[in-house]
């Protein structure tokens, strides 16, 4: 088993590979593990950040879906009644993509196994793009958020969803509790990964609050930025336009 200093969250080429070891071997138990630990509130999440992606001015345009794992997030988007465009899903972690893959047999989803560090696509590839529960493991942070702008229309939208520490002291004061006591503990038992459920607290506490989101998002050219926070600020999403 790997020393705590190995279950923290690394820098650069080191975190990379990291991650992508960390995603690829707990594939299996992914999506069992995020109902389970989330309490299936996970769901509405994916609803709420779709909501902010202002699809329905494109219906028929083309989605990019980054750090995609198992197409969750790209299934809430495709299944819209309205929707009539594709969404490409991509992820660095194959064997996310391989396990997702019985759930997009029939949908309008394309699944690309691409670094989102070094999108594979062209400029002003997209009428939108989001991230479930992605960004905080970027081994560079504002450079990701610059390749989502790069491959975004101008004007089109980028939704970001992800996991931030409650401004409430109590709420905080639990949610810190579960992430750093029962999730670790109930991760291990599930996955049987040794560290996984680890990092994924310290990588939470590691990464920036809203406010310091949002600025880097502005840093990179996004505009419109904005934040909205969840559940009692146990998640949020986030959002800018291209």
């Amino acid at each position: 088993m790997p020393s705590t200093s190995e279950a923290r969250p690394r820098e650069g080429t080191e975190r990379e590979r990291q991650v992508q070891r960390l995603f690829s071997e707990i594939a299996p138990r992914y999506d069992l593990l995020n109902h389970v630990l989330s309490m299936n509130i996970d769901r509405s999440w994916r609803s709420t950040a779709v909501g902010k992606l202002d699809w329905e001015s494109a219906p028929g345009g083309r989605y990019l879906d980054a750090c995609a794992g198992t197409f969750d997030l790209a299934l809430e988007l495709e299944r819209r009644e309205a929707f009539r465009g594709r969404v490409v899903a991509s992820d660095f972690a194959h064997p996310m993509l391989v396990t997702g893959a019985p759930k997009i047999a029939d949908a309008a989803v394309s699944p690309v196994c691409g670094d989102s560090l070094r999108l594979p696509f062209p400029d002003d590839a997209f009428e939108g793009a989001t991230v479930g529960f992605g960004v905080r493991n970027l081994a560079d942070l504002p450079r990701g958020l610059a390749e989502m702008r790069r491959v975004l229309k101008p004007g089109r939208r980028l939704v970001v969803l992800e996991f931030t520490v409650p401004p409430n002291r109590l709420m905080r004061a639990g949610y810190l509790f579960y992430f750093h006591r029962i999730l670790p503990l109930v991760g291990r038992i599930v996955s049987g990964h040794p560290w996984a459920y680890t990092y994924l607290p310290e990588s939470v506490k590691e990464f920036p609050g809203p406010a310091e989101l949002g600025d880097l998002f502005r840093s990179v050219g996004f505009h419109d930025v904005g934040w909205r926070l969840l559940t009692g600020g146990i998640a949020a999403i986030h959002w800018g336009s291209a």
